[in-house]
């Protein structure tokens, strides 16, 4: 056996590409369609009805594909952008942006229930071979369960970069399986910081505190426990991951007995498989678990309660139908929910070029701009019958953009190249899968919004990632963050990949 004992340089990572469709002048399959039955829907008006309407219907067109060209950095074109005022307008005079609940809401049920896309999911607590308690979530708007998961990631640090990097494929392979998993539709993980209220540290002092302590190493304690706190934080990560009720088309939608049967021997297989990626120790969440994090991120100042009865061996009640908020009001660009203000940004470009394992590291670490800060990531594995079909349509819209000009950019040039490195790596097996990002940025004063917006443009930069608003759709954005394994593209009036086509 030859061992190669050559330094090499840092492992990078890249190559990620959004799927693109063919069609001229920058238009996708369905702009070009619609140029092409514009052209001939003139040249029958001149030869009909003469040249002045021909002109007329040539202006309105161009008019059209020029609303369609006309795009910001984001990606955003002007139909586009015009379409979310359009919603947002008629959001705000149905009213559907404000949202009261309790026994003095305007609700009919007169309970605290999630709001928006989660306000139709149920709650059901289920025990897996291991006898461990979890839960799942239904979502019958689009007929997926969910069950989340609980990690302690070890962290990058004082860790060898040979360790790290042993992490990342570990985890590629986790989200490659995904395709293979039946019933998988969706993944998400979520990393979330925020102030440490100290309780914790207090009650584990106090229950290991022998009593014939002396008075000065007594007082060193008291002052370590008063004192700690101050500036720390806590940092949570939640893995969700969504099956589909129906394993094929056509076929007889599983009831929640039948999911919480399946599930309670997968669980296993499932936590056992992150561990190796780094998440450290895995366990499924119970519904009471679930509930608090959900109630903390709709009312902030519930972590300091939660939080003390838990040190006092005290474990809170909070039923599903009460783990949402009092009050919200949806605006432009911000989500007000009971005491906190929150803003979340999507993810509008990966990282070009290539980039280390670590470069989420600054966006993902707390700030002490920002009270309440959480990252998720969301993902759709696709299986491997699709994934062929996709790369290979990929390459060939790829290699018509760059062949359709005597010049090509050298844009296209590389993203031919990217294609075919695409092409090539699912041809051998690699899996193929879908992503994006989302971050929530909350803070308890307004009169910190601003900078906490602020904040979190520095941070993107550092991540190199192009981070947007979520104008029009703060509350849904707010919801699709949280760890309930919520599907937004399933939610969606207009699919994704229609949009795409444009």
């Amino acid at each position: 056996m030859a061992v190669d004992s050559t330094t090499r340089g840092p492992r990078t990572y890249g190559n990620w590409r959004r799927p693109t469709s063919a069609g001229l002048l920058g238009l996708g399959s369905l702009g070009t369609a619609l140029l092409l039955g514009g052209l001939i829907v003139i040249v029958f008006t001149v030869m009909i009805a003469g040249i002045l309407p021909a002109v007329i219907m040539a202006a309105a067109l161009a008019g059209v594909l020029l609303l369609l060209l006309t795009k910001d950095k984001h990606g955003k074109s002007l139909v586009a952008r015009g379409a979310a005022h359009l919603g947002w307008s008629a959001t705000r005079s149905r009213g559907s942006h404000l949202y009261r609940s309790g026994p003095l809401g305007s609700t009919v049920w007169g309970t605290c229930q999630l709001p928006g896309l989660a306000a139709a999911t149920r709650l059901s607590e289920h025990t897996d071979s291991y006898g461990r308690p979890f839960a799942l979530l239904h979502t019958p708007a689009t007929g997926s369960y969910s069950v989340v998961i609980g990690t302690e990631p070890d962290g990058a640090a004082l860790v060898d970069q040979e360790q790290v990097d042993i992490w990342v494929a570990e985890w590629g392979h986790w989200l490659a399986n995904l395709g293979d998993e039946t019933g998988v539709e969706a993944a998400a993980v979520t990393i979330e910081t925020a102030p440490d209220s100290g309780s914790r540290l207090r009650r584990e002092v106090e229950l290991q505190t022998d009593p014939d302590t002396p008075p000065f190493a007594r007082a060193v304690l008291a002052e370590t426990v008063a004192s700690y706190p101050e500036g720390s934080s806590t940092v949570k990560a939640y893995v969700s991951v969504t099956f589909a009720s129906l394993t094929r088309a056509g076929g007889k939608k599983r009831s929640r007995e039948e999911m919480a049967r399946e599930l309670a021997s997968r669980m296993a297989g499932l936590t056992a498989s992150l561990q190796a990626t780094g998440a450290g120790a895995a366990h499924p969440l119970s519904a009471q678990e679930l509930c608090e994090t959900v109630r903390i991120a709709y009312d902030p100042a519930a972590a300091m309660l939660i939080d003390e009865a838990h040190a006092a061996g005290d474990v809170p009640q909070i039923l599903w139908t009460d783990a949402g908020p009092t009050a919200t009001q949806a605006s432009w660009d911000g989500y007000r929910h009971d005491g906190g203000f929150s803003c979340t940004w999507a993810m509008t470009q990966a990282p070009r070029g290539l980039v280390q394992s670590g470069v989420l590291a600054r966006l993902l670490a707390p700030h002490r701009g920002i009270a309440r800060k959480r990252v998720t990531l969301l993902y759709r594995p696709i299986d491997a019958a699709r994934a062929a079909a996709m790369v290979e349509a990929d390459l060939r819209a790829a290699e018509f953009r760059q062949t359709s000009n005597s010049k090509p950019a050298a844009r296209d040039v590389l993203a031919v190249r990217a294609a075919a490195a695409t092409a090539s790596e699912e041809a051998s097996g690699a899996g193929l899968v879908n992503f994006g990002m989302l971050v929530t940025a909350t803070v308890v004063d307004a009169g910190q919004f601003a900078d906490a917006r602020a904040a979190v443009d520095n941070l993107s930069a550092t991540a190199r990632v192009r981070l947007r608003p979520v104008y029009g759709s703060q509350d849904s954005a707010f919801a699709a963050a949280l760890p309930l394994g919520l599907v937004l593209s399933k939610h969606l009036r207009v699919p994704g990949e229609l949009k795409d086509k444009f």
